[in-house]
């Protein structure tokens, strides 16, 4: 894969962000009040003189938004919605394969084979249905192509991961790994560009959206921290 089109990828990698992510994540910081929150009294009061030293409201709303936004909802929001990444990802690689249960198709650059793909977010995303549904798609993709003449190897039909390290893998991944490989991270992305360091180039690029957009992530927080304080102090504290 030439450079052009590595950068296509992180290209189509911001737009994910830009028309999916970001949207998401300031829709949900901006939703948040204090009903939002399941609040343990004692955890939050530990919590908050942990991170700030003392339990007055606005260190009592840090303790509740800081997670949620950083944390949880975000990724959340990644795994639910990267059918649309991987709708671009497509675009670049040549287009939507018109295999069931095949997302991409793609040349590996270290072997040179095809290969046929279904992507997945992360190394903890799939749950003990998927294994089968796999599976399946996978034995009727060699079965035809037994028929047809394809020539496909068992290791030709992968799982890709688009984050994670290998040793994260989820025990489900681990029942597919014994029977297809499931390539993680920087293994993933180096099959499809032939670049080592590419995972961590767009990696890095997604962090650059908010920086070319301007997007002032800490004054938001800051201003729903003080709006759900207010809250708190309402209610005469947590």
């Amino acid at each position: 894969m030439n450079e052009q089109q590595k950068q296509s990828i992180i290209e189509a990698g911001k737009a994910y962000f830009r028309s999916t992510i970001i949207p998401n994540h300031l829709r949900n910081l901006e939703k948040l009040s204090l009903r939002s929150f399941n609040i343990n009294p004692f955890l939050i009061n530990y919590l908050a003189a942990f991170l700030c030293g003392n339990t007055e409201p606005v260190s009592l709303a840090k303790a509740l938004v800081y997670p949620r936004i950083l944390g949880t909802s975000l990724n959340t929001s990644f795994g639910q919605n990267i059918q649309v990444f991987i709708s671009q990802l497509q675009e670049v690689v040549g287009g939507a394969s018109g295999i069931d249960g095949i997302d991409i198709e793609f040349v590996d650059a270290l072997d040179g084979r095809r290969k046929y793909c279904q992507c997945k977010a992360g190394p903890q995303t799939i749950n003990k249905d998927d294994i089968a549904s796999i599976l399946g798609h996978f034995k009727y993709l060699m079965n035809k192509s037994r028929l047809d003449r394809m020539g496909l190897q068992f290791d030709d039909l992968i799982v890709g991961v688009f984050y994670g390290e290998r040793e994260d893998l989820s025990a489900f991944y681990k029942a597919i790994d014994s029977h297809y490989p499931v390539l993680c991270g920087s293994d993933f992305w180096e099959r499809i560009t032939g670049d080592c360091n590419f995972y961590n180039r767009l990696s890095k690029a997604f962090g650059q959206v908010v920086e070319e957009d301007g997007i002032d992530g800490s004054r938001l927080i800051l201003s729903k921290v003080n709006e759900i304080a207010g809250e708190i102090k309402e209610k005469g504290g947590l």
